[in-house]
């Protein structure tokens, strides 16, 4: 791919921080925006720049967290008893304690993005990347959103998770592996298909995305630090300047999205999804953007 330059990167961030959160899949738009700028900024710098937009769930979620995160504390270390269930934060006899399992259910969804994510890493970074299959998975799974919203009762709130649910929602997030799927679009459809308020079913994608982005992205940093700065790579500087514009542009939309679900449909992301992938079937016929990532220069 082409080096990146200071602007490449705003506008990159910029471009990964409005459609993180959105169910447009912020992966697609990075690598059409990416080739549109001169070449694919690859798999890596989309996961470290996915860093940025977590930082801001962090911020806008802090005390949901460190209220899940206390709880699970409490109950591991034997507030309700010291039996298995107990310690699970669900005691026999007792109500249970839903943010204590809220810690455990984004444990459990958080499995099979982890082991397909690393058993399909090659493919991930390369063969998913073809344009024509993210022109695809753009069209495809705006169909299913748009199916999802409509026959859904969205009549479960949050509280209502279980194990089960929690394990659906993480295939589903997985799914979000491909390009032009959107990980909150996987969540909010799994969410919407199992009953699932609309709200209910963001709010759990942002806290389900965490450590499987964070993940990602810290192991994509680590794995990057001797390529930074290689001709054809996206350098340090680069990198952290999208990933800082990603963040303060994320924390904004995730305002905004949150107060958007609670009111209206998902239509308007249905038809910008397959508007979108109209328009890259057309920038590919035209020969305007390169189907597979391109190779380093």
């Amino acid at each position: 791919m082409a080096d990146i330059s200071g602007f490449d990167a705003i506008i990159l961030g910029l471009v990964q921080g409005l459609t993180e959160f959105l169910p447009v899949s912020s992966s697609a738009h990075l690598r059409i925006v990416g080739d549109l700028l001169g070449g694919d900024p690859g798999a890596a710098f989309t996961a470290i720049t996915q860093l940025g937009t977590e930082t801001a769930v962090l911020l806008y979620f802090r005390r949901d967290i460190a209220r899940i995160v206390s709880a699970w504390w409490f109950a591991l270390r034997g507030r309700y008893g010291t039996d298995l269930r107990a310690r699970l934060g669900a005691p026999a006899g007792r109500r249970a304690d839903h943010d204590a399992l809220m810690a455990w259910f984004i444990a459990l969804g958080t499995v099979p993005i982890v082991v397909l994510g690393v058993a399909f890493q090659d493919r991930i970074e390369h063969t998913f990347r073809n344009l024509w299959l993210v022109a695809l998975t753009l069209a495809g799974f705006a169909l299913v959103l748009g199916w999802a919203d409509k026959i859904s009762t969205r009549s479960k709130p949050l509280e209502e998770l279980t194990a089960r649910d929690a394990i659906q929602y993480g295939f589903w997030q997985a799914l979000a592996l491909i390009p032009g799927v959107s990980r909150s679009g996987g969540t909010i459809t799994g969410g919407l298909l199992m009953g699932y308020t609309r709200e209910a079913a963001a709010r759990y994608s942002f806290l389900l995305a965490i450590p499987a982005v964070f993940g990602s992205g810290l192991f994509q940093l680590v794995k990057s630090l001797d390529d930074f700065g290689k001709a054809g790579e996206p350098g340090f500087g680069v990198t952290l300047i999208a990933t800082v514009v990603a963040f303060f542009v994320g924390y904004l939309v995730i305002i905004a999205f949150l107060k958007i679900v609670s009111t209206f449909s998902y239509k308007p992301f249905v038809y910008y999804r397959l508007g979108l992938a109209a328009l890259v079937v057309i920038l590919l016929l035209t020969g305007v953007v390169d189907a597979n990532p391109a190779t380093t220069t």
